[in-house]
């Protein structure tokens, strides 16, 4: 339990500064300011990509949708790509954390892996034929929709209202988007420290090659958002594997999934899964490799920057800690719990909706003329708010929507307007995921 209480006390701090921090950038910089540098087929665009995307709060999941939102809009292939490698190895809360429990070294040398990784992999594929420019006509449509949706939903709001929603960002979408893997790899990174003898790890001891391979195998197909995976990194680190091995962990782990993978094969097709996977393991080991000669040779020591290297002295944490530790458990609980709780609560799907007014099981909706306009989808393949968001956006786009609600929890969307379900459908497709009528 002192191994979990001094993780979390360490890291708490730095973690609401970078939600903060991400709230900010969220509510302040325009959606579209990103997809305007991104749309030319050429290296600028790639290396955009890569500089925008270092530090937004997206993890693997999340930057999915986001990604093929971009593509929609014109993004270049390579720019995509470089995105999508780029975005959730690192954020500004992850970065920040990072400086927090491992150092300034690792915290410096992350996002440069980051960026370096993305433009190889960006420029792999970058298409010299253009063919990943979108219709002129579909383009032509989705960038009014989507100017006039911000410029319409920013014009009316104020500094305060604008600061509201970067909190409301920051302190609970975010939350319920990574608290759960946060407080997932803290566990895992308690039970390693605790459970694991040093002994396992003595064969990988300065064994670059053999350390990495293991991570590898173990971090590209599972789920770990980039700040879940610090506490991870260090206590493998604590147990005897190398600095590299814990930057390979922190790179392959957040940047790939097999749920990533599988999308990106099906929006992109399989020679730039192939490129986005090489470019994040040949990264990941070249960096590593890095990391380790830096270490071995003395230049750098990732070790004794560690905030754990006394891991046993929780009498090192100060009251400030303690309190940021208290706050963080609060906005988890809040997030995690409370808020379930509230959108498990039913509404009728008419008019009436936002007064928790409840329609009967198996009948048909208590306001007869709404219930005619309104269509439901299942989708399948969101696993945050982001993808949520995502969802929402491009369905809301379509001419003649009135209204759309997308429920994460269940996957159902209830669509209100005369639209097509074909529609419907392939603009949730071209995000990535699956969708078909309950019609």
């Amino acid at each position: 339990m002192e191994q979990f209480i001094h993780l979390i006390s360490e890291m708490a701090p730095y973690l609401l500064l970078g939600f903060f921090l991400a709230g900010l950038m969220h509510a302040f910089i325009p959606s579209n300011f990103y997809g305007k540098y991104l749309s030319a087929n050429n290296f600028r665009s790639v290396v955009n990509a890569a500089i925008f995307g270092i530090p937004l709060p997206l993890c693997s999941c999340g930057v999915i949708p986001t990604a093929m939102s971009l593509r929609k809009e014109g993004a270049s292939k390579g720019a995509v790509v470089s995105f999508l490698i780029a975005t959730p190895q690192t954020g500004i809360d992850s970065i920040i954390a990072t400086y927090g429990l491992m150092g300034l070294p690792f915290a410096i040398i992350r996002p440069i892996a980051a960026l370096v990784t993305a433009i190889f992999g960006g420029a792999a594929v970058r298409d010299r034929k253009a063919d990943s420019v979108v219709q002129d006509t579909e383009k032509e449509a989705l960038d009014k929709a989507s100017h006039k949706h911000h410029h319409e939903t920013e014009r009316g709001k104020s500094f305060g209202q604008r600061l509201l929603s970067a909190l409301e960002y920051a302190f609970i979408t975010m939350m319920e988007d990574i608290g759960k893997w946060l407080i997932i790899g803290l566990l895992v990174a308690a039970l390693i420290t605790i459970f694991v003898p040093t002994e396992w790890f003595a064969i990988f001891k300065g064994n670059t090659f053999a350390s990495m391979f293991l991570v590898l195998c173990i971090a590209i197909p599972m789920y770990i958002c980039a700040t879940g995976s610090i506490p991870i990194a260090v206590a493998l680190m604590m147990k005897g594997l190398t600095p590299g091995a814990a930057l390979v962990l922190l790179m392959a782990g957040p940047a790939c999934n097999i749920a990533s993978m599988l999308v990106v094969q099906k929006s992109l097709g399989t020679r730039t899964l192939v490129s986005y996977l090489l470019s994040i393991i040949i990264g990941a080991i070249l960096f590593g490799c890095a990391v380790d000669y830096l270490q071995f040779h003395g230049m750098v020591d990732f070790l004794g920057q560690l905030s754990m290297s006394d891991v046993c002295c929780v009498e090192n944490v100060g009251w400030f800690d303690y309190l940021c530790t208290a706050i963080l458990a609060l906005l988890l609980i809040n997030a995690l719990l409370l808020n379930r709780l509230r959108g498990k609560k039913e509404h009728c799907c008419c008019e009436a909706e936002h007064q928790e007014k409840k329609c009967c099981e198996g009948e048909s909706c208590c306001c007869n003329d709404s219930a005619r306009s309104l269509s439901r989808y299942r989708i399948d393949g969101m696993s945050c708010n982001h993808c949520r968001t995502a969802v929402e956006k491009a369905i809301s786009e379509l001419q003649g929507v009135e209204s759309v609600s997308v429920d994460l929890q269940t996957g159902i969307a209830e669509v209100k307007g005369g639209i097509e379900a074909g529609s419907v459908i392939r603009a949730v497709e071209s995000l990535g995921y699956d969708c078909k009528s309950l019609e």
